[in-house]
């Protein structure tokens, strides 16, 4: 096979596609048994599956401007999850739907009999909500799509095209600060009010860094099973592998320690309005949740990816990446579930459903991405210096 042509993956896009048509069907007889818990199984899984393209835009913009060998082996994995995007706006039209079922400030009686919520209206009303969520959607859309453009246009032609490298360098700059801007408020609109009368200053930024680490997580399961095929078989080293599994480790640590900052700052302030988001995640089953985080999420995973030699196995990191990823569900699962039955742990069967549909119609329309393209970036002037620089290091 030519390092130019596409890998097809009909079958696993074909696989995908089946789980989620036949969940999204269990869940639209469930929204018609119980819409409002349709809504809030929903939320869940679209707050989670929305990590890996917005995640993805990230790492896109922090290795267009960095460079780096670990980043053009996982770049086509992170363009194709980008380019994903707008079918996450699609995906948000049920919490659209939803909004008088799911945020207590959509509800005009509410409201009025709230003084909070009153003062907070101007901010907390359903027209500006939906404004600043087009907006959010306009910005991931319109820069993920451009460069996702620009970085295919690389491939056209037998010569390096050092212009357009540039092109996209300057556009991922201004991208990065703009990413973790408006995945702040947009968490901060979709998570955080749904418990209006709390507030928390780095609430936004958990979710960054959550999406940070569920792309890594991603990305290595995707190269674990790819470097053993042609194109990426004679290129992704065990080096590759220890870098990616390096940044997972900071991202595991950068979780943990703004985790606990929150906690923390409002267990020292101890005020009636700070703490009542953790009071409701202490009683009737979900006081649970926080020692397994602590336990299984931060120390096991922390411990987990110390060892070198775990780095460097692909089998290994694999089997981590996919462990990440199971507790960064559980993990927002106990940030959202809890705002719809505080003090009392619920599992609803569309909890699971409602996941699912949307992460099986996610995958299809990601692996239609990926197998439409190389898996290595051509003509990119800077990925030969980079690979052999990082196979030296080796």
């Amino acid at each position: 096979m030519n390092a130019a042509d596409p890998v097809r993956f009909g079958a696993l896009k074909q696989r995908a596609l089946l789980v989620g048509l036949a969940a999204l069907a269990l869940s639209l007889v469930g929204w018609f048994l119980d819409p409002q818990q349709f809504y809030q199984s929903w939320l869940v899984g679209f707050l989670y599956w929305i990590a890996f393209p917005l995640g993805a835009f990230g790492f896109v913009c922090l290795h267009n401007m960095t460079g780096g060998a670990w980043g053009f082996v996982i770049r086509r994995i992170l363009e194709s999850a980008a380019g994903t995007t707008p079918l996450m706006a699609l995906l948000f039209l049920p919490v659209v739907l939803g909004l008088h079922d799911l945020y207590e400030w959509a509800d005009e009686a509410h409201v009025a009999a709230d003084a909070l919520l009153q003062h907070k209206a101007p901010f907390l009303n359903v027209p500006f909500f939906l404004t600043r969520a087009a907006i959010y959607f306009a910005i991931w859309i319109l820069f993920t799509q451009l460069i996702v453009r620009w970085s295919g246009q690389q491939d056209e032609g037998n010569e390096p095209r050092p212009n357009l490298t540039r092109r996209i360098q300057l556009l991922s700059g201004a991208g990065l600060p703009i990413y973790a801007m408006t995945v702040s408020f947009a968490t901060i609109d979709w998570g955080m009010t749904l418990e209006p009368h709390w507030f928390s200053t780095i609430y936004g930024m958990l979710f960054v860094v959550g999406q940070g680490l569920t792309t890594l997580a991603f990305s290595i399961i995707l190269l674990s099973k790819l470097s053993e095929r042609e194109p990426l078989a004679g290129v992704v080293k065990t080096g590759h592998f220890h870098d990616l599994g390096n940044l997972s480790l900071a991202f595991v640590m950068l979780w943990a320690y703004m985790s606990f900052s929150q906690y923390l700052i409002i267990w020292s302030g101890n005020l009636p309005e700070e703490i009542s988001w953790y009071l409701n995640r202490s009683a009737g089953g979900w006081e649970f949740f926080a020692p397994v985080l602590i336990a299984f999420h931060f120390a096991l995973s922390f411990l987990l990816l110390l060892a070198r030699r775990r780095k460097q196995a692909p089998s290994a990191l694999m089997r981590i990446a996919v462990w990440i990823l199971v507790l960064r569900f559980v993990d927002i699962f106990w940030l959202i579930a809890p705002a719809f039955s505080p003090g009392e742990f619920q599992l609803h069967w569309m909890d699971i459903t409602a996941p699912l549909a949307i992460g099986g119609l996610w995958l299809a329309f990601f692996f239609h991405r990926l197998g439409s393209w190389p898996l290595l970036p051509a003509n990119d002037p800077r990925i030969d210096e980079a690979l052999k620089a990082h196979e030296v290091h080796a």
